[in-house]
């Protein structure tokens, strides 16, 4: 099994850094990394190709135009350009911990797709890893809990691990925790659903709406939590104009038949996008 890790950036150069520092430590010959990115500006792209740290496996950077929010059609379109069986999806400011690659692949799983879990952090601490590049993959339990207590982390529990499949099945279309920053699935599963679909405009649910037509293929919902946390860095909240528009269009699929998406994969335009590769 080949696994792709695309992850999506836009113009947060030190974060995505973080974020490949901490993959390029876990990442082997069996992986590729596809960085999706949504439009950056050169100086962005220039310190990225200038940064880009050591990986043992194959690195490509997928870059198309700039024409607002437009994540679904990128993460599409690094899933186009992504060769692996299976595709993890990753946000460019969530930094995977040290056993992100290990669980996701131990996770994997035919007819599941895999929902990962994530860590908040406060503005306070995320400061601390990109400006002082502090490695949150080694700091000791006594670290975590007083992030805790200081509200620098909403978590203490993912210092745990836990290696079973007990309790992470879950049955049917629920909304909570649903997340594509952190997101597993086949890559024949995601094809077969045309991906994300690219008529959720703005920020909000797309997630949701790929993970309740996965349901409708036949697919079960395997949750990663104490195994594939990631670290969310902070950042000021996206504007939600769409969310409530986004969220009536994926209640009003719940009752409908709808797999496929209206505009997804089969719609991808590669001829717009811009394919380096780095490693």
């Amino acid at each position: 099994m080949k696994i792709s890790f695309i992850v999506l950036t836009y113009n947060r150069t030190d974060a995505l850094l973080a974020v490949l520092r901490a993959l390029a430590a876990q990442c082997g010959p069996g992986h590729e990394v596809v960085i999706a990115d949504d439009g950056s500006r050169p100086a962005a792209v220039k310190e990225l190709y200038d940064y880009l740290p050591t990986f043992n496996c194959p690195v490509r950077h997928i870059w198309h135009p700039d024409t607002g929010f437009t994540a679904a059609a990128c993460r599409n379109l690094g899933a186009h350009f992504a060769s692996g069986d299976y595709l993890v999806f990753l946000d460019g400011d969530c930094i995977p911990n040290k056993r992100f690659v290990s669980a996701h692949t131990r996770l994997a799983e035919r007819g599941f797709f895999v929902n990962g879990s994530r860590v908040l952090l406060s503005q306070t601490l995320s400061d601390q890893v990109l400006r002082e590049k502090k490695n949150l993959l080694t700091q000791p339990l006594i670290f975590w809990l007083k992030a805790r207590l200081r509200g620098d982390s909403n978590k203490v529990l993912h210092v745990l691990s836990w290696e079973r499949r007990l309790f992470r099945v879950k049955q049917g279309f629920i909304w909570r925790g649903i997340r594509s920053c952190n997101f597993g699935v086949w890559r024949s599963d995601f094809i077969a659903v045309n991906g994300f679909d690219e008529t959720f405009k703005g920020w909000g649910h797309e997630d949701a709406d790929l993970v309740l037509r996965l349901g409708k293929r036949g697919l079960k919902r395997k949750n990663g939590f104490l195994a594939t946390e990631v670290f969310h860095l902070w950042h000021k909240e996206n504007q939600r104009d769409h969310e409530l528009i986004n969220r009536r269009k994926v209640v009003e699929r719940i009752e409908s038949g709808l797999v496929v998406a209206e505009i997804g994969m089969t719609e991808v335009r590669a001829d717009e996008a811009r394919v380096v590769v780095l490693k």
